[in-house]
């Protein structure tokens, strides 16, 4: 079995083996305003839940090629909102045209052609076509890393989940249909879910 020194390996060359070795992931299409006003929407693939007591979930946001804070990691510090939007599989393509590095002035919702839907509790609209969307408020932004990433937390104010994903109480997966990241260009379905039993609890 091959093995691999970080400290020996270029930074594009860890980040390829990182997605192509944590798989499948969940994409997070993150939704937020500048303090000018401007929309911008982005997808990230480093996202995960981390409580549910309060919700509260983690995006690690990147860099720009130069350096420069990527529009997502800019507006959410300075205004402390921002809205997850779930990815489906029909959202695949806008979200791969709003990944496009532009300028702060762009609106990425004209730019992948979606529909933006008012928010109840924070100013960012959320992407009309996601099936679920969770408004947040900042808990805390953490820099790590040499670039550096910024590791932002979210509190979970309000969640809205589509009518056709919700039965019995809980979320369809199969009607959910949500998008997988997987490394390079490729991206998975979850149309096949199985399930395990978890064991008895010993007595």
């Amino acid at each position: 079995m091959p093995s691999f020194d970080p400290a020996a390996m270029r930074a594009r060359e860890l980040y390829a083996l990182m997605i192509g070795a944590i798989v499948p992931r969940p994409i997070a299409f993150v939704s937020t305003l500048s303090a000018d006003g401007v929309a911008n929407c982005a997808p990230f693939s480093y996202f995960m839940g981390v409580s549910s007591q309060p919700p509260i979930l983690a995006i690690s946001v990147g860099v720009r090629r130069d350096g420069r804070p990527k529009d997502t990691a800019a507006n959410i510090r300075a205004t402390g909102e921002f809205v997850v939007n779930v990815v489906d599989v029909a959202l695949a393509q806008a979200c791969v045209q709003a990944s496009a590095e532009v300028e702060p002035e762009v609106d990425e919702f004209l730019l992948a052609g979606l529909e933006k839907q008012p928010s109840e509790l924070v100013r960012p609209p959320r992407i009309a076509a996601s099936p679920v969307q969770m408004e947040c408020r900042l808990e805390r932004c953490l820099e790590i890393g040499a670039a550096p990433q910024h590791l932002i937390l979210g509190e979970v104010l309000r969640f809205h989940v589509a009518e056709r994903v919700w039965k019995d109480g809980a979320i369809d997966i199969a009607a959910l249909d949500p998008l997988g990241r997987l490394g390079g260009e490729l991206y998975a379905h979850q149309r096949e879910p199985f399930a395990i039993p978890r064991p008895e609890r010993a007595r």
